[in-house]
């Protein structure tokens, strides 16, 4: 064997950077009992660096390339042609072709061959690079193949491979290109073969593609193949395409296009026994690898030759179960407004803070619903509680439930256990006490100014015997009866009025209107706090020049130089020890708050001084007041008008006053935890610096990737593997990758629900509706609340908020999120500050241009793009 070219039979596993990812798979599959390889060998990437190694023009080009970004899309391609054409004239070194040749003759010179690229960077685990480098079919002769090498070599560097290594974090420099050359066959048919179905992901579910002729014809979109689907040993489902051309072999070397004769056109590619036995292959190739496979397949003489088998690498992870029964799962994160990943840390201390019975996948929670779905009573519950926060979810659900074999339903009398509604006694007592929310806030304020002077005192186990006891205390502000009653009797009275209005008075989402401007709601005064911070600002020019250029976190240690910059620290200082302790996707403990990275607040403070004039917050708010109050005033009197009016208006009025009164509170609880959160978080970054000393981790936010119990045990032992940190830190950047579903069953099983909506305008894009009122404007798709640079009057667009997000909400006019519900943090706020908004907009940042000027109808939950 020499180090230049090795025989698939010589590969074995550890040879990755040897002959890439699609080498590495061949030499595999040709050691699998029973499955057919076309023969063949692999030009190794030692024979790539040979060619390459003393070359200065393509090192010097490299270089260039190296220091460019993806923008600079130009220069990309200017480089990137010279580098390929350095590579078709670089001489393939002597010894090289000396080996060629010599494997050559063994499998016969005679024979035409697929020549293929494989790149060190290719169909791994995780980044499949899949089509990013060049083959070339039926080449025969010594001559074209060692021609056809450097036409391979020389694909590593086309825009879009080099551009897809960019977006994925790969060096140019680190990625070779191993050089497949395999024995051609003439297939009849060919296709690919998925072992999970790549349209729904359930892994029960085995998808065939399959076409007359080679797979080109396939791959490069020109035919439409059949398509056939199988489970556990049956045919599901069957399309038959109708089938114009195909790609076939040509004598003379290379591949033409070739009409289909009319009556074959329509006939189906593979019998029923040949797509059962493709099925048998697919699962023992699966089995074999241990995860779900991208197969090729070509069909020779009633034979299935396998060309390539690569990991499927867009399958969502699926919630780990500790049985073989059906199982379905709901995302925290669509609830919890943050469908990013959450590192160890954060999902440690959320899943010891919460009650409900939880699942991890791709680095984020699941709730494992399947007893809920199987008691009659408690599905009803469930699916009523899940549609007001997201009917997508419970569309899905339906979709489920509809299906009936998937969930046992439990035998009469064996209900899961009812969850507990705010009862009528509750409600009285609530409604008959006119100090509850002041009361429970006080007492939680109370109760988190007592944690910050007792743990001042704690450090090592101590510290997290303290913080255990404390997550007990933080669950029963969490799950307080009485805390809970005074949200579900806002919730149950938003209800009551929507439904009411509409049947009395036929007027939709009257409660939108009569929830703004609401007292003790923090997280919407935290937006209206910010304008008054700008309001201190203004008078200071030198202030708004310096914040203008601020780079760095102690922006606010230099402020005092300027004039107004005292007055501006104070302000500043006061808003963050009462927010600060916020940030996007602040459920996660491990995130960046805003006292940690003040910066983050700088644009939104520069934008509210340039769009508002003094005074803005208390304007804002009365204005929402005074709308609130003409509109209780408008329905109070148009109820009167009705038969039995003056009952109407009097029940109609108690439910104004249990909104206007208790709304306003549903955000507190969480306010609650993330403050707390804080406070832990300072205290373990404390024993962090102490670990970074005593060089057991890096640095301090390696904590991060460790759970809480592995950090307790570090901090008590001061030993680690760092092994573990790097591996979870790899990890997190692929689950970054993955887009979580809403509901996902065991089978792997992504179930997307829909809206019923009839008599929409054509094109519209729909979602649901979560605060009414119709505004047109510029549409502002931001994704990072730190990118925003919003003018008055914008449409925002974005994935997801949560509170973190509220200030942004001064200066737009309507808002469009893909994620969230009824009573989700963006749909309260946009409804408190008279906001249009729609939520749950699947791809709204891809189907909506920044820019576009934008119709949204939040009344009955479409937008248009005008």
């Amino acid at each position: 064997m020499s180090s230049y070219v090795v025989s698939f039979q010589e590969i074995d596993k550890t040879q990755l950077l040897l002959v890439g990812g699609k080498g590495l798979n061949l030499g595999e599959l040709s050691k699998i009992h029973g499955i057919q390889v076309p023969e063949g060998f692999c030009v190794t990437t030692e024979a790539y660096q040979k060619a390459l190694e003393q070359n200065k023009a393509f090192h010097a080009l490299l270089d260039q390339l190296t220091m460019l970004k993806v923008e600079d899309r130009d220069q990309i391609g200017e480089i990137s042609r010279k580098i390929r054409k350095v590579m078709m004239d670089v001489e393939i070194p002597s010894d090289v072709v000396k080996a060629v040749a010599h494997y050559l003759s063994q499998f016969g010179e005679e024979h035409a061959y697929a020549v293929r690229s494989s790149a060190t960077a290719e169909d791994l685990p995780h980044a499949s690079f899949a089509g990013q480098q060049d083959t070339y079919l039926n080449i025969k002769g010594k001559d074209a193949i060692l021609q056809h090498i450097s036409k391979c070599w020389a694909s590593l560097f086309t825009d879009r491979a080099v551009i897809y290594r960019m977006q994925n974090g790969f060096d140019h420099s680190q990625v070779y290109l191993s050089v497949i050359i395999q024995r051609m066959i003439f297939p009849q048919a060919s296709g690919i073969l998925f072992t999970a179905d790549p349209v729904t992901s359930n892994r029960k579910v085995l998808s065939i593609d399959a076409s007359f002729g080679l797979g080109e014809a396939l791959v490069s979109g020109l035919v439409s193949a059949d398509n056939y689907k199988v489970r556990e040993g049956s045919i599901v489902e069957k399309t038959i395409s109708t089938k114009k051309l195909a790609i076939y072999v040509r004598k003379k070397g290379g591949t033409e296009e070739k009409e289909i004769e009319p009556d074959q056109q329509n006939l189906s590619t593979l019998s029923d026994e040949q797509v059962l036995e493709l099925e048998r292959i697919g699962r023992k190739l699966e089995s074999y690898f241990g995860c779900p496979q991208d197969i090729e397949w070509c069909l020779v003489n009633d034979t299935f030759y396998i060309v390539q088998s690569r990991p499927i690498t867009t399958l969502y992870p699926i919630p780990e179960a500790n049985d073989q029964e059906n199982h379905v799962y709901v995302s925290v994160g669509h609830q919890q407004m943050m469908t990013d990943p959450m590192k160890p840390l954060g999902m440690s201390f959320y899943l010891l803070t919460t009650i409900a019975p939880m699942c991890k996948a791709g680095g984020r929670l699941f709730v494992d619903i399947t007893h809920n779905l199987a008691s009659p009573v408690s599905r009803e519950i469930l699916l009523d509680t899940l549609g007001q926060s997201d009917p997508l979810i419970k569309d899905a659900l339906m979709t489920i439930i509809e299906r009936e074999d998937f969930i046992k339903s439990l035998p009469d009398g064996k209900e899961a256990l009812r969850p507990s509604r705010s009862n009528t006694d509750m409600l009285a007592q609530i409604e008959n006490n006119p100090t509850i929310v002041s009361d429970l806030i006080k007492s939680s304020q109370t109760s988190i100014e007592e944690l910050k002077q007792n743990i001042q005192t704690k450090s090592g186990s101590d510290l997290f015997d303290f913080i255990l006891e404390d997550i007990q205390q933080l669950k029963k502000v969490l799950f307080d009866p009485q805390s809970l009653g005074v949200i579900m009797a806002a919730m149950d009275a938003s209800s009551w009025i929507n439904e009411k209005m509409n049947k009395w008075l036929g007027e939709k989402n009257v409660a939108d209107t009569l929830s703004q401007s609401v007292p003790n709601n923090i997280t919407s005064e935290m937006g209206l706090a910010l304008l008054e911070v700008a309001d201190v600002i203004r008078p200071y020019p030198e202030v708004i020049d310096y914040l203008q250029h601020v780079k760095d976190d102690n922006f606010l240690d230099e402020l005092v130089k300027f004039d107004g910059g005292k007055e501006t620290q104070d302000a500043i200082h006061a808003y963050l020890s009462k927010y600060g302790m916020r940030c996007t996707g602040e459920i996660d403990i491990s995130k960046t708050r805003w006292s940690e990275k003040p910066t983050t607040l700088i644009p939104m403070i520069l934008s509210n001084i340039k769009n508002f004039e003094a005074g803005a917050s208390k304007r804002k708010f009365e204005q929402g007041r005074q709308e609130a109050l003409k509109k209780e005033q408008e329905l109070l009197d148009r109820l009167k008008q009705l038969p039995d009016g003056e009952r109407k208006a009097e029940e109609t009025k108690r439910m104004i006053s249990l909104i206007r009164n208790f709304i306003g509170y549903r955000e507190y609880p969480k306010y609650n935890m993330v403050n707390r959160y804080f406070v832990y978080k300072q205290a373990l970054l404390k024993e962090a610096e102490q670990l970074v000393q005593a060089n057991v981790i890096h640095e301090k936010e390696d904590i991060y990737y460790l759970t809480f119990e592995e950090l307790r045990e570090v901090v008590r032992t001061n030993k680690l593997d760092y092994q573990i940190i790097s591996k979870r830190k790899d990890e997190y950047k692929l689950y970054e990758k993955l887009t979580p579903p809403r509901v996902i069953t065991s089978d792997g099983e992504i179930i997307v629900g829909k809206y019923k909506r009839e008599n929409l305008p054509v094109e519209a894009i729909v979602g649901l509706p979560v605060s009414s009122g119709v505004i047109e404007g510029r549409a502002r798709v931001i994704l990072k609340m730190e990118d925003a640079n919003l003018e008055e009057g914008d449409i925002l667009i974005t994935a997801f908020t949560d509170p973190s997000w509220t200030p942004l909400f001064v200066s737009i006019k309507g808002l469009v999120t893909e994620v969230g519900g009824l009573m989700t943090h963006g749909a309260v706020i946009a409804r408190e500050y008279g906001l249009p908004a729609i939520v749950g907009v699947e791809n709204a940042t891809k189907l909506i241009k920044d820019g576009q000027r934008i119709r949204v109808n939040g009344t009955d939950g479409y937008i248009e793009i005008l």
